[in-house]
């Protein structure tokens, strides 16, 4: 399978190096600075394009892909005010677009979890919060996974109404602290407290692997397909 990689930092160097692992060819590797040499690639050069890069620049990546007609995996987080856009436009392309917040097989796992005790945590006298801790090269705040494990809670929790990043701190919200420090993979930890208790679960990631590995699996899975993918697709959960 030929594979364009859209951002070619830490994670788009990871990404290669499990595909070619895997036995596909990488045809372009494209970043700030040699983003014109994208537009040499003809159509029938690429399978599939693996976006991650930046809030900035994934918007423009992606609808530049199903313009031409290749299949995108995006792990790009940052830029979801544009989420309706690319939807319908993938929509009227006939195009094929996978987005996930995170593609590891684990942290998915944990969003289904996350959902199944916020449900049960539904109307007992407790305050949910959440702590998100990345790298310091991590450009958005919160992370897209807290975002992702927010709208599972707030789904599924009659009185929350939204979620702020703190020190936002409001009733009726879900808040989220962000920390940045070192060179944390991504660590996510869900709490619910009451005067005589407190509930936690969360998700530790070692290293950046499992987020790679998923998204070339979503690669060898979504060319043929046409419309709107995610992880639950995949997994089939």
């Amino acid at each position: 399978m030929r594979i364009l990689l859209l951002g070619y930092g830490k994670m788009g160097k990871t990404i290669e190096q499990i595909a070619l692992d895997r036995g596909h060819s990488i045809v372009g590797k494209i970043d700030v600075q040699n983003r014109a040499d994208m537009d040499k690639l003809q159509t029938a050069d690429v399978d599939v394009a693996i976006e991650f890069s930046s809030p900035e620049s994934a918007f423009e990546n992606i609808t530049y892909c199903l313009k031409k007609g290749w299949p995108i995996v995006c792990g790009t987080t940052g830029w979801l005010d544009h989420r309706t856009e690319v939807e319908a436009l993938c929509k009227a392309q006939s195009g094929s677009f996978f987005y996930a917040s995170n593609y590891s097989i684990g942290v998915n796992l944990f969003f289904r979890l996350n959902r199944m005790l916020a449900r049960l945590m539904n109307g007992h006298e407790y305050q949910s919060s959440m702590t998100e801790v990345h790298h310091i090269h991590k450009l958005d705040a919160p992370s897209g996974t807290a975002i992702t494990l927010a709208e599972g809670i707030i789904e599924e929790i009659g009185n929350i109404d939204g979620w702020k990043l703190a020190p936002e701190n409001e009733e009726g919200y879900l808040q989220i602290l962000a920390e940045r420090r070192g060179e944390v993979p991504g660590t996510h930890i869900v709490r619910y407290e009451s005067e005589v208790d407190t509930i936690e679960i969360s998700h530790t990631a070692h290293n950046r692997q499992g987020f790679a590995l998923g998204a070339v699996v979503a690669a060898e899975w979504l060319p043929g397909k046409f419309g709107v993918f995610g992880m639950n697709d995949l997994l089939k959960i």
